[in-house]
C-alpha cells in the first residue's frame, strides 16, 4: 500500500500531462486538418498534390518515428526551440508532431464527409459568384463536419491514446521510468495498470457516447 501511495502521485501528474497534451493537439489537429482537406479538395493541382502527399506520407509513418523527427530532427539537428525551458520545450515538440500526425487523420475524415455533399450544391455557390473558399466555408465545410463528428469523436480517441508514446519525444520520461519500477513488484504494477486503464475510460467513453449523439442529433438529411 505504501509502495502505491508513493508512485500515485508521479504517475497522476503524467496522465494529467497526457491530458493537456491531447487538449492541445485536439485542437491544432481539427485547425491543421480543415486546412489539408481544402488543399486536397482545391481547384489548383499543386495543392491538392502536396495536401495529398502530406496525408499519404504522414498518416503511413509510425507515430513513434513522427515524434522523434520532432525531438531530434526538428530540435536537436535544425534546433528548433519552442521554449527556453526544456520540459516545456519538449511539451510542444510532442504537440507539434502528434497535432502534425492526427491532421492526416482529420483531413481523411472530413474528405469522406465533403464526398457526401451533392455536387450540384458547389454548382450552384459557383453559379452565384462564391469563390472556392466561400462555398467551401459557407456551404460545404459545414455539412461535412456535421456529417463526421462521429468519426472525428473516433480520431480525437485515438489521439488521446496515442498521447501515450510521448516519451519518443522526449517528454513525461519521468513518468516512463517511474511505469518500469513498477514492474519490479506485481503488488503494485497491476493495481497502477488497472487505475490508469480506468481513468483513460473515463476520459474517452463520454467522448464517444457524446460525438455519437451529436452526430445523430446534427445529421444532415440527405
Amino acid at each position: 500500500m505504501n509502495d502505491l501511495i508513493k508512485y500515485a502521485p508521479d504517475l497522476a501528474l503524467g496522465f494529467l500531462e497526457n491530458m493537456k497534451i491531447a487538449a492541445m493537439c485536439a485542437v491544432l489537429s481539427l485547425v491543421l486538418g480543415t486546412v489539408l482537406v481544402s488543399m486536397r479538395v482545391a481547384p489548383t493541382p499543386v495543392l491538392r498534390a502536396a495536401g495529398t502527399l502530406y496525408v499519404n506520407i504522414v498518416r503511413n509513418t509510425p507515430l513513434t518515428l513522427v515524434l522523434a523527427f520532432s525531438a531530434l530532427g526538428l530540435s536537436d539537428t535544425l534546433g528548433l526551440t519552442l521554449s527556453q525551458v526544456p520540459s516545456t520545450n519538449s511539451f510542444w515538440l510532442v504537440v507539434l508532431g502528434l497535432s502534425a500526425y492526427t491532421a492526416a487523420f482529420v483531413c481523411e475524415a472530413l474528405r469522406s464527409g465533403i464526398n457526401t455533399v451533392p455536387l450540384g450544391q458547389a454548382e450552384a455557390a459557383r453559379a452565384i459568384g462564391l469563390t472556392f473558399l466561400q462555398s467551401l466555408r459557407l456551404i460545404i465545410l459545414p455539412q461535412a463536419f456535421r456529417t463526421v463528428i462521429a468519426p472525428l469523436g473516433s480520431v480525437i480517441i485515438a489521439m488521446i491514446k496515442n498521447t501515450t508514446v510521448a516519451v519518443a519525444g522526449g517528454y513525461l520520461a519521468e513518468s516512463a521510468f517511474v511505469m518500469k519500477d513498477t514492474f519490479d513488484d506485481t503488488g503494485v504494477s497491476i493495481p497502477i495498470f488497472i487505475g490508469i486503464a480506468a481513468a483513460f475510460m473515463a476520459v474517452i467513453l463520454p467522448i464517444g457516447f457524446f460525438t455519437g449523439w451529436l452526430g445523430r442529433r446534427l445529421a444532415v438529411a440527405r
